[in-house]
């Protein structure tokens, strides 16, 4: 049976919990009649409503309610509320005010225990560290409450002190989920893994990890590591002397919240900006680093004074491999260029579909749901569009939702929910779809360049279309210069990793020994408005001294006429 106490419990175990939970049934079944008759009354509250015809008049009252509800319910009910606050476009704008308090305004727990907490984990008298301390908390989250205070040394500081007893409702909890899930998986409609309890078990995993704030120390220091080159991002620095698995003493972050909109503008901040970092940074996490922030809701995440954008809260992070970042960036690339038959492998790679599935059938499915998604205009997509449309699929076809994608499809519906309630317009490609396009125009690391190559060729033959569009949504990007972007794809054209490049590219121009001038005329009007006329001619002088000295004389008369082009096309500019 094992001696497992909730309260002993570091690491998710779902079997230990399970063990201990099948020889006390009475405590967790207590707690299940609880949410049971907690939601039934709330939804007998909503009904009533519509049937005395009272719906306007209580909003406010059954908005608060609901928070209440779930506050009520504690941590985890907690964390789907959170969820729930960053989704205008899901939750109606009464329960959105609502339960957007829950991001940090919640119920804090006695000063006078959160006092002892600290001295205990500190193992010394508050004095003797800090020369202020506020008498009550500043902010109270699901996990924790946060005091503003100042080192004896004089910095500021956030002192997080975590709630008591946190282990024993939160293990309760995730034993009914996973429970739930065990009994739920066989009859509901969409398959969500094979097994539900899959996605319970990476959610109680990280819901551990982040009540361990030793942990979410060294996750911050590791975030702040990868953007220490950025100058648009702001990460607290930790003071380790001062920390503890239930307390964490971070430096004091003074900004807004990204939903406060009048304080952001009044600031001289402009939301617009602030909406390309956020997703910029969101897909610098997922597609360059692989480590990203899976709870990024506006409780976590601060417009700074001067313009950068702050990050705090770092206790749920999840790590990528390399693979699956490059095979991310594969099918962002396929869905815009509508290339299904590759997206489909894309989502066998990802673990979306079993490597045996035969997706001959799955390719028009894509192509018709998908489609309708992205619309004609590839500013058109946006995440909840998708994510609607791809579950019509999940009926009919063998999809899966991999179990640490439930927590990536979280992050980015969280943060496109964000930039819709700074900007209700607000499309996510038009500034994801140019960051994915420019960091393939410039990557400088191999993997990148051949995933360029992989858009820009497809059964061996050169897509002129598809770099036509890169380019385009580019240009789209303020940060995007076409001139240092040619400048870095001359030098890789004429590499000896360009080689495989260099060689189809002028194959595609002189095709049956021949120069073909529209295909020429076409690559001038790429880049004429955007380089000097002596970078064309660079670049064909380039390839046609490679050519010569590679000796492939079969093409070396039409490279000539290639070079001869851009000459009068350059003479002609000037």
């Amino acid at each position: 049976m094992g001696q497992y106490q909730p309260a002993q419990l570091r690491q998710y175990n779902p079997e230990a919990i399970a063990r201990y939970y099948s020889y006390r049934p009475w405590l967790a079944w207590g707690r299940f009649l609880r949410i049971i008759l907690s939601f039934a009354g709330f939804i007998f509250s909503l009904k009533w409503d519509e049937w005395q015809n009272q719906v306007e008049q209580n909003k406010g009252k059954r908005a608060t309610q609901l928070r209440e509800l779930l506050t009520n319910l504690g941590p985890t009910f907690i964390k789907v509320g959170q969820a729930l606050s960053t989704r205008p476009d899901l939750i109606r704008k009464d329960f959105l005010a609502e339960l957007v308090k829950l991001q940090d305004q919640l119920p804090p727990f006695n000063n006078a225990l959160a006092y002892q907490i600290i001295e205990s984990e500190l193992d010394r008298p508050i004095q003797e560290v800090f020369s202020e301390l506020s008498p009550n908390p500043v902010a109270a989250a699901s996990l924790g409450q946060v005091y503003r205070g100042r080192l004896i040394s004089g910095e500021e500081v956030a002192v997080k002190v975590q709630r008591p007893n946190l282990h024993p409702v939160i293990t309760k909890d995730l034993y009914l989920m996973r429970w739930a899930a065990g009994w739920l998986t066989p009859w509901l409609p969409l398959n969500l893994g094979h097994d539900l309890r899959l996605i319970v078990d990476e959610f109680g995993t990280k819901l551990f990890e982040e009540i361990d704030y030793i942990n979410e120390g060294r996750n911050a220091e590791k975030f702040a590591s990868n953007f220490h080159d950025d100058p648009q991002v702001k990460v607290p620095s930790i003071y380790w002397r001062y920390t503890s698995n239930h307390v964490l003493t971070l430096e004091w972050i003074n900004g807004f919240k990204l939903t406060d909109t009048q304080s952001i503008s009044a600031a001289g901040l402009d939301p617009e900006t602030i909406i390309q970092i956020g997703v910029t940074s969101g897909l610098q996490q997922l597609l360059e680093h692989g480590f990203f922030h899976a709870d990024p809701h506006p409780g976590n995440l601060f417009a700074v004074p001067d313009g950068r954008m702050a990050y705090i809260d770092f206790g749920m992070m999840d790590q990528l491999e390399e693979t699956t970042k490059e095979t991310l960036v594969d099918a962002l690339v396929h869905l815009v260029n509508k290339d299904y038959t590759d997206l489909a492998e894309d989502f066998v790679k990802l673990g979306f579909l079993a490597p045996d599935t035969n997706i001959c059938p799955i390719v028009p499915a894509l192509e018709s749901v998908l489609g309708n998604a992205i619309g004609k205009n590839v500013k058109d997509f946006n995440f909840k569009t998708v994510t609607d449309e791809f579950s019509e699929l999940m009926y009919e076809y063998p999809f899966r939702v991999p179990a640490k994608f439930a927590l990536i499809i979280r992050s980015l519906v969280t943060q496109e929910g964000i930039a819709l309630s700074l900007n209700p317009n607000f499309k996510i490609v038009e500034v994801g779809y140019p960051y994915i396009a420019r960091r393939l125009l410039t990557g400088e690391s191999p993997a990148l360049r051949r995933r360029l190559l992989n858009v820009l060729f497809k059964n061996g033959k050169f897509q002129w279309q598809r770099l036509e569009n890169l380019i385009s949504i580019a240009r789209t990007d303020e940060e995007f210069d076409v001139l240092p972007t040619a400048k870095m794809g001359l030098q890789f054209i004429l590499s000896e990793e360009g080689k495989f490049l260099r060689r189809q590219l002028v194959l595609a121009l002189t095709e049956d020994d021949r120069l073909h001038t529209e295909e020429m005329q076409r690559l001038w009007n790429l880049v004429k408005n955007d380089l000097p006329p002596n970078r064309l001619l660079d670049v064909a002088v380039g390839i046609l001294t490679e050519l010569s000295r590679e000796g492939v004389a079969a093409i070396l008369p039409n490279a000539i006429s290639f070079a001869g082009f851009t000459i009068n096309q350059s003479s002609s500019k000037n």
